[in-house]
């Protein structure tokens, strides 16, 4: 078979990315995984991890000879980041794994680019290449299976998910961004191993799910992880992908971005005890939390206007998504151009209208913030003559008392 090269890509030409590698010596650095698969598949790279047959000390010995920065990031899994023109890549020297747990792995240095790559999840990530010349190794097979769009873990599929669980996610995430169908042997594996996930913390499982739930064959993946029973043993509220398929759908037509806590909270009910629940479970963060509770209420203060200036714009485009309004791409479309104004008026203007400060100010304020908001925020003509309203009415009511 004739060897395959790299496609010339930006990051090929990335300023001291050369001299890096030319510090560590002729054979001494292959580009892998996640970059090499990424440029054969014509997807731009924003992050290029070296090999290194080099053991640590040797690579910072050379690097700083080259006057390269060099920051020891991971050195108990040989992991450096250098710093060369200001690009910034991991370089980390070949391993094999002398002990697992399903969480965390006990490695040890090795100079054989087969046995590093034996360790890698799946066949398309275990691809290696020269980034002078762009010739590509592969050691399982993995440009065959890139083709054929085939997501496959290296050797025994049980084996690989025994070394570290969180693979069993790993897996559906693969399949959803690059996948076609799954191999047989480790769909199986996964199904077979799902409760494992109960052994993995809670943040690395809600970093794999967010990353997931945007992936391009989303739907369909997810829709094949409940017939697995894959989520039962972690996130048992996910049971039906027909709110996510829809709202995966309003998006598209939008032209928004795939939003992972918006489809988050379209796999859940619309419960907001269910999205605290899961939220507290995931350890996501308070900010995250409270919008996957949000998205539980249908309500929209009237109007998605009126609604992203209550909650916030990705908070309304939730509400107008999530429960089906009947314009929701043509008001999502809205919202995404729209500025959301602040009130053009302070207590002090009704202070000068004659009210006193205190409560009185305060619900006044209210009165005219609500009155403003149901008008669709008019401008500040508008605003001044509401104010006189509001102000005459209050001190009518006081006077009255």
């Amino acid at each position: 078979m004739d060897s395959v090269k790299l496609p010339d890509a930006p990051w090929r030409h990335w300023p001291g990315l050369d001299r890096l590698t030319a510090a560590l010596g002729p054979g001494n650095a292959r580009v892998v995984g996640g970059a090499v698969r990424d440029t054969l598949l014509g997807i731009p790279v924003s992050d290029v991890d070296i090999a290194t047959p080099l053991d640590p000390q040797e690579v910072i010995r050379r690097l700083e000879r080259a006057g390269i920065k060099v920051i020891p990031t991971g050195l108990a899994h040989g992991t450096v980041t250098a710093v060369s023109s200001g690009t910034v890549v991991e370089v980390t020297t070949l391993r094999r794994d002398l002990e697992t747990d399903g969480r965390h792995a006990t490695v040890a240095f090795t100079d054989d680019w087969k046995e590093d790559a034996a360790r890698r999840d799946f066949t398309i990530n275990a691809l290696y290449a020269d980034p002078a010349t762009g010739e590509v190794f592969d050691y399982f097979d993995g440009l065959a299976d890139l083709e054929a769009r085939h997501v496959r873990f290296i050797g025994d599929p049980l084996l690989r998910i025994a070394e570290d669980h969180l693979r069993i996610l790993r897996f559906f995430r693969f399949l959803a961004r690059f996948g076609d169908t799954p191999d047989p042997a480790s769909l199986d594996a996964c199904t077979a191993r799902a409760n494992d996930l109960m052994a993995l913390s809670r943040e690395r499982i809600a970093d794999e799910l967010l990353k997931l739930v945007v992936a391009k064959d989303a739907v369909r993946v997810i829709a094949l992880m409940l017939e697995r029973g894959i989520f039962r043993p972690v996130i048992p509220e996910i049971v039906a992908v027909e709110r996510l398929a829809r709202v995966a759908a309003l998006e598209a037509e939008a032209g928004l971005e795939p939003d992972p806590i918006r489809r988050l909270a379209a796999l859940l009910p619309a419960d907001a005890a269910v999205a605290e629940s899961v939220g507290a479970r995931l350890k996501l963060s308070n900010v995250q939390r409270k919008r996957l509770i949000a998205a539980t209420d249908a309500d929209l203060f009237g109007a998605p206007r009126a609604a992203a200036y209550r909650l916030g714009r990705d908070e309304a485009i939730d509400r107008l998504f999530l429960f089906d309004w009947p314009t929701a791409v043509a008001d999502a479309r809205d919202l995404t151009g729209w500025d959301i104004p602040r009130l053009p008026i302070s207590g002090g203007a009704l202070i000068q209208r004659g009210l006193s400060k205190g409560p009185d100010v305060a619900r006044a304020l209210r009165a005219v913030e609500n009155q403003w908001v149901a008008e669709d925020f008019p401008g500040d003509d508008r605003v001044a003559q509401i104010a006189d309203a509001v102000a005459d009415q209050a001190l009518r009511s006081s006077s009255s008392e």
